[in-house]
């Protein structure tokens, strides 16, 4: 190198006990790259948020991306009707029904959390009846459940029409969840079209809260999944 030439320093780093101070940092360095082209918005979308802490309200799980740890169980849950949520998805999914009911729509909980043991049960369950390679398209193995983390919710009509059927979309619930749901802060985990992303067959019933601002800006974007919108690869199968 030139002994002449001059390089600019690196900015500090936050000391790691300070945590805000840390996010702050690394959010502004993300938009420094964002700004040079360095970084793609998918990668700057995934610095704004924890998309790998069991807790975090934008946690990604799939079939690449087990809970850490497997058998996380949410530190409170609220009651649903017959179902519980996290507190923060139970209030949100509270405004859904409310909205949903005040334009002639009965929502009913289907199913909200499960816990590392339920899951397995179904999972087995799933496997007895269809076969391994059947059931994981239709259920997550336990520890990679979206119903594990309490912000997942399936969804039905009073009715009881096209329960956990893909003719759901087209019933009152269906359509409903599809229009507005993001208005409360829920997306549809597991849209048409979109196995070889998400893993899973399309699932109109399955609600998944990511919170008003993502579920709004998924939609001003169009993007309808999550792995899409953070940038990360396809989890179509499970990891060997």
């Amino acid at each position: 190198m030139d002994s002449g030439s001059t390089v600019a320093p690196l900015p500090e780093v936050p000391a790691l006990e300070d945590p805000m101070k840390l996010r702050k940092f690394w959010l502004g360095f993300a938009a420094a790259l964002l700004s040079m082209g360095l970084m793609s918005p998918q990668a700057a979308v995934a610095v704004q948020y924890d998309i790998d802490s069991a807790n975090s309200l934008q946690v990604v799980v799939n079939k690449h991306r087990m809970l850490n740890p497997p058998s996380y169980v949410p530190a409170s849950l609220t009651r649903v009707s017959t179902e519980r949520l996290r507190s923060e998805a139970a209030t949100a999914y509270n405004s859904f029904v409310k909205a949903a009911k005040a334009s002639g729509v009965n929502v009913r909980a289907t199913s909200g959390y499960r816990s590392y043991s339920q899951q397995q049960s179904l999972y087995a369950d799933y496997v007895a009846r269809y076969g391994q390679e059947t059931a994981d398209t239709l259920a997550a193995r336990a520890g990679y459940s979206e119903h594990q983390t309490g912000l997942a919710m399936d969804i039905g009509n009073a009715s009881g029409v096209c329960a956990l059927q893909a003719c759901f979309a087209d019933t009152p619930v269906g359509r409903f969840a599809a229009t507005d749901g993001w208005k409360y802060g829920f997306i549809i985990r597991y849209p048409a079209g979109a196995q070889d992303i998400t893993g899973y067959e399309y699932e109109p019933w399955h609600l998944r809260f990511v919170g008003v601002e993502i579920a709004t800006d998924m939609k001003s974007r169009g993007i309808t999944t999550l792995e899409r919108y953070f940038g990360l690869e396809d989890a179509p199968d499970y990891l060997p």
